[in-house]
Protein backbone atom coordinates (compact mmCIF):
# COMPACT_ATOMS: atom_id res chain seq x y z
CA UNK A 1 0.00 0.00 0.00
CA UNK A 2 2.91 2.52 0.93
CA UNK A 3 4.71 1.59 -2.42
CA UNK A 4 1.46 2.43 -4.06
CA UNK A 5 1.53 5.83 -2.32
CA UNK A 6 4.97 6.43 -3.11
CA UNK A 7 4.61 5.98 -6.65
CA UNK A 8 1.48 8.05 -6.89
CA UNK A 9 3.44 11.01 -5.27
CA UNK A 10 6.45 10.24 -7.94
CA UNK A 11 4.22 10.55 -11.25
CA UNK A 12 2.63 13.61 -9.62
CA UNK A 13 6.03 15.28 -8.64
CA UNK A 14 7.27 13.97 -12.47
CA UNK A 15 3.67 15.56 -13.77
CA UNK A 16 4.51 18.58 -12.70
CA UNK A 17 7.81 18.61 -13.61
CA UNK A 18 6.87 17.74 -17.23
CA UNK A 19 4.21 19.95 -17.17
CA UNK A 20 6.76 23.28 -15.67
CA UNK A 21 9.04 22.28 -18.59
CA UNK A 22 6.00 21.97 -21.28
CA UNK A 23 5.59 25.88 -19.68
CA UNK A 24 8.97 27.16 -20.02
CA UNK A 25 9.08 26.16 -23.64
CA UNK A 26 6.09 27.78 -24.38
CA UNK A 27 7.03 31.29 -22.47
CA UNK A 28 10.02 31.25 -24.54
CA UNK A 29 8.13 30.57 -27.78
CA UNK A 30 5.91 33.48 -26.85
CA UNK A 31 8.95 35.79 -25.87
CA UNK A 32 10.10 35.54 -29.04
CA UNK A 33 6.75 36.34 -30.71
CA UNK A 34 6.44 39.26 -28.57
CA UNK A 35 9.68 40.47 -29.11
CA UNK A 36 8.78 40.62 -33.01
CA UNK A 37 5.62 42.01 -32.57
CA UNK A 38 7.41 44.89 -30.47
CA UNK A 39 10.05 45.71 -33.17
CA UNK A 40 6.97 45.75 -35.40
CA UNK A 41 5.45 47.96 -33.53
CA UNK A 42 7.95 50.41 -32.76
CA UNK A 43 8.29 50.70 -36.75
CA UNK A 44 4.41 51.55 -36.45
CA UNK A 45 4.86 54.34 -33.91
CA UNK A 46 7.78 55.65 -35.28
CA UNK A 47 6.16 56.22 -38.40
CA UNK A 48 2.99 57.89 -36.89
CA UNK A 49 4.88 59.85 -34.92
CA UNK A 50 7.44 61.37 -37.92
CA UNK A 51 3.97 62.11 -40.16
CA UNK A 52 2.97 64.25 -37.12
CA UNK A 53 6.47 65.76 -37.11
CA UNK A 54 6.06 66.49 -40.65
CA UNK A 55 2.64 68.14 -39.90
CA UNK A 56 3.75 70.29 -37.29
CA UNK A 57 7.15 71.31 -39.79
CA UNK A 58 5.50 72.56 -42.84
CA UNK A 59 2.19 73.99 -40.50
CA UNK A 60 4.69 75.86 -38.39
CA UNK A 61 7.00 76.87 -41.36
CA UNK A 62 4.06 78.07 -43.24
CA UNK A 63 2.32 80.30 -40.18
CA UNK A 64 5.54 81.63 -39.94
CA UNK A 65 5.69 82.65 -43.13
CA UNK A 66 2.27 84.58 -43.10
CA UNK A 67 3.29 86.31 -39.94
CA UNK A 68 6.48 87.65 -41.39
CA UNK A 69 4.94 88.78 -44.71
CA UNK A 70 6.65 92.21 -45.84
CA UNK A 71 4.16 94.63 -48.06
CA UNK A 72 5.32 93.22 -51.18
CA UNK A 73 3.76 89.57 -50.08
CA UNK A 74 7.61 89.19 -49.41
CA UNK A 75 8.49 86.41 -46.88
CA UNK A 76 12.40 87.63 -46.79
CA UNK A 77 13.88 85.30 -44.06
CA UNK A 78 12.38 82.06 -45.51
CA UNK A 79 15.51 79.80 -43.72
CA UNK A 80 14.37 80.99 -40.18
CA UNK A 81 11.03 80.02 -40.29
CA UNK A 82 12.19 76.83 -42.03
CA UNK A 83 14.68 76.38 -38.98
CA UNK A 84 12.18 77.07 -36.11
CA UNK A 85 9.72 74.67 -38.24
CA UNK A 86 12.86 71.84 -38.19
CA UNK A 87 13.86 72.17 -34.84
CA UNK A 88 9.75 72.21 -33.31
CA UNK A 89 9.38 68.73 -35.62
CA UNK A 90 12.73 67.16 -34.59
CA UNK A 91 12.20 68.11 -30.85
CA UNK A 92 8.60 66.75 -30.77
CA UNK A 93 9.59 63.65 -32.90
CA UNK A 94 12.28 62.85 -29.92
CA UNK A 95 10.24 63.01 -27.03
CA UNK A 96 7.86 61.24 -28.15
CA UNK A 97 9.42 58.49 -29.72
CA UNK A 98 11.62 58.49 -26.34
CA UNK A 99 9.15 57.60 -24.11
CA UNK A 100 6.31 55.70 -26.28
CA UNK A 101 8.58 53.73 -29.07
CA UNK A 102 11.29 53.07 -27.58
CA UNK A 103 10.46 53.62 -23.93
CA UNK A 104 13.85 54.43 -22.68
CA UNK A 105 15.24 56.37 -19.90
CA UNK A 106 18.32 57.74 -21.70
CA UNK A 107 19.67 60.77 -20.41
CA UNK A 108 18.35 63.66 -22.39
CA UNK A 109 21.27 65.91 -23.22
CA UNK A 110 22.93 63.00 -24.31
CA UNK A 111 20.22 61.64 -26.58
CA UNK A 112 19.47 64.76 -28.01
CA UNK A 113 23.21 65.51 -28.80
CA UNK A 114 23.42 62.20 -30.55
CA UNK A 115 20.09 63.00 -32.86
CA UNK A 116 21.49 66.79 -33.40
CA UNK A 117 24.73 65.00 -35.24
CA UNK A 118 22.52 62.71 -37.53
CA UNK A 119 21.05 66.30 -38.75
CA UNK A 120 24.15 67.76 -38.46
CA UNK A 121 25.67 65.04 -41.58
CA UNK A 122 22.31 63.78 -42.81
CA UNK A 123 21.06 67.04 -43.80
CA UNK A 124 23.54 68.76 -45.79
CA UNK A 125 24.08 64.91 -47.74
CA UNK A 126 20.65 64.73 -48.56
CA UNK A 127 20.69 68.58 -49.90
CA UNK A 128 23.45 67.22 -51.96
CA UNK A 129 22.09 64.24 -52.71
CA UNK A 130 18.71 66.15 -53.73
CA UNK A 131 20.89 68.32 -55.73
CA UNK A 132 22.58 65.95 -57.62
CA UNK A 133 19.47 63.64 -58.61
CA UNK A 134 17.81 66.79 -59.65
CA UNK A 135 20.28 68.19 -61.65
CA UNK A 136 22.84 65.17 -62.84
CA UNK A 137 20.77 62.70 -62.91
CA UNK A 138 17.39 64.51 -64.56
CA UNK A 139 15.18 63.51 -61.83
CA UNK A 140 11.40 65.31 -61.54
CA UNK A 141 11.43 67.04 -57.82
CA UNK A 142 8.03 65.28 -56.83
CA UNK A 143 10.17 62.21 -56.73
CA UNK A 144 13.60 63.11 -55.44
CA UNK A 145 11.28 65.05 -52.24
CA UNK A 146 9.60 61.05 -51.25
CA UNK A 147 12.66 59.09 -52.29
CA UNK A 148 14.79 61.75 -50.14
CA UNK A 149 12.31 61.47 -47.04
CA UNK A 150 12.01 57.64 -47.59
CA UNK A 151 15.85 57.68 -46.74
CA UNK A 152 15.49 60.17 -43.90
CA UNK A 153 12.99 57.95 -42.48
CA UNK A 154 14.67 54.71 -42.44
CA UNK A 155 18.33 55.66 -41.89
CA UNK A 156 16.63 57.68 -38.63
CA UNK A 157 15.16 54.82 -37.25
CA UNK A 158 18.07 52.50 -37.61
CA UNK A 159 20.07 55.21 -36.02
CA UNK A 160 17.81 55.77 -33.17
CA UNK A 161 17.51 52.23 -32.44
CA UNK A 162 20.61 51.20 -31.92
CA UNK A 163 22.65 53.70 -31.38
CA UNK A 164 20.83 57.01 -29.33
CA UNK A 165 18.62 54.48 -27.35
CA UNK A 166 20.29 51.10 -28.41
CA UNK A 167 21.14 50.31 -24.60
CA UNK A 168 18.29 51.80 -23.25
CA UNK A 169 15.18 50.36 -25.02
CA UNK A 170 12.15 49.31 -22.47
CA UNK A 171 14.03 51.07 -19.46
CA UNK A 172 11.15 53.95 -18.65
CA UNK A 173 8.36 53.51 -16.05
CA UNK A 174 5.58 52.42 -18.77
CA UNK A 175 8.44 49.31 -19.73
CA UNK A 176 8.85 48.59 -16.25
CA UNK A 177 5.34 48.32 -15.31
CA UNK A 178 4.46 46.48 -18.20
CA UNK A 179 7.20 43.89 -17.66
CA UNK A 180 6.20 43.60 -14.11
CA UNK A 181 2.61 43.03 -15.66
CA UNK A 182 3.59 40.19 -17.97
CA UNK A 183 5.70 38.63 -15.31
CA UNK A 184 3.12 38.43 -12.90
CA UNK A 185 0.82 36.71 -15.04
CA UNK A 186 2.99 34.09 -16.67
CA UNK A 187 3.81 33.14 -13.31
CA UNK A 188 0.42 32.94 -12.33
CA UNK A 189 -0.61 31.01 -15.75
CA UNK A 190 2.21 28.59 -15.15
CA UNK A 191 1.33 28.06 -11.75
CA UNK A 192 -2.22 27.20 -12.06
CA UNK A 193 -1.55 25.06 -15.31
CA UNK A 194 1.13 22.89 -12.80
CA UNK A 195 -2.11 22.60 -10.37
CA UNK A 196 -4.78 21.67 -12.47
CA UNK A 197 -2.17 18.88 -14.21
CA UNK A 198 -1.32 17.68 -10.57
CA UNK A 199 -5.53 17.46 -9.83
CA UNK A 200 -5.96 15.77 -13.03
CA UNK A 201 -3.45 13.25 -12.26
CA UNK A 202 -4.76 12.39 -8.83
CA UNK A 203 -8.78 12.05 -10.47
CA UNK A 204 -7.56 9.62 -13.10
CA UNK A 205 -5.87 7.71 -10.29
Amino acid sequence: MEEKEDRKKNNNQIMIVNNVDVNKENLNVKTQKSAAKESLWQVVKFTLFSISAGVIQLGLTYILELIGLNNKGEFPLYWLAYLIGLVASVVWNFTFNRKYTFKSAENVPIAMTLVFFFYLIFTPMSLAGAHLLSTRAGWPELVVTPFIMIINFVTEFLYDRFIVFGNSINTNNLAKAKTKNDKFNQVDKAGGNAEEAVITKKDKN
